[in-house]
């Protein structure tokens, strides 16, 4: 990959190419070399332009060496953020050892929460009909007329669990089992 057309490359991506040689990068695609410049660009746009807002704070007509490496210092400041020495981190962890950790009331194995705060009980309602006996189509005179004699007793069935005045009855099961005591 990075020996391939380099008489017509810009000198910016020769840059990259040698960053990437003398890091030990052999093959590589050739897009990356553009997100480098990309990244590059972009990088060294943002700076000069917090160069040029501290030229101008600062009522000079051009930007020089001093505001750039003020912008620079900044960058730096905001993107990237230093860990507190050994020495701070020592002190925080010989202070938060010196608690002792609170003893375990639980017996062996991983403890669970209590069983009405877990998912595991039965949660659901079930619907069931009430079933009457004596509840059967009242005939009307065209009825009389209509009725098929051949007519089975599956469709009978059917007419007399379609009426409106049923109502389905609810069983409901409790969300948590409490001990009894």
């Amino acid at each position: 990959m990075a020996g391939e057309g380099e008489e017509d490359v810009p000198r910016d991506a020769k840059i990259v190419k040698s960053l990437l040689k003398s890091m030990g990068v052999e093959d590589y695609e050739p897009r990356v070399i553009h997100q480098f410049l990309e990244l590059w660009y972009r990088y060294v746009v943002e700076v000069l332009t917090d160069a040029q807002v501290y030229s101008e704070h600062a009522s000079k007509s051009n930007i020089d060496c001093d505001d750039v490496k003020l912008a620079i210092q900044s960058k730096v400041n905001f993107s990237f953020s230093q860990p507190p020495p050994r020495e701070v981190l020592l002190e925080l962890a010989a202070t938060r050892n010196k608690i002792p950790l609170p003893k375990s009331i639980a017996g062996p194995g991983v403890p669970l929460p209590p069983e009405q705060d877990t998912l595991l009980s039965p949660n659901y309602q079930l619907v069931i009909p009430k079933k009457s006996a004596s509840t059967e189509p009242e005939e009307t005179e065209d009825d009389e007329e209509m009725t098929d004699p051949a007519q089975s007793s599956q469709e009978q069935q059917q007419q007399t669990s379609d009426l409106p005045g049923q109502t389905p009855q609810r069983v409901s099961f409790p969300l948590s089992r409490r001990p009894n005591k």
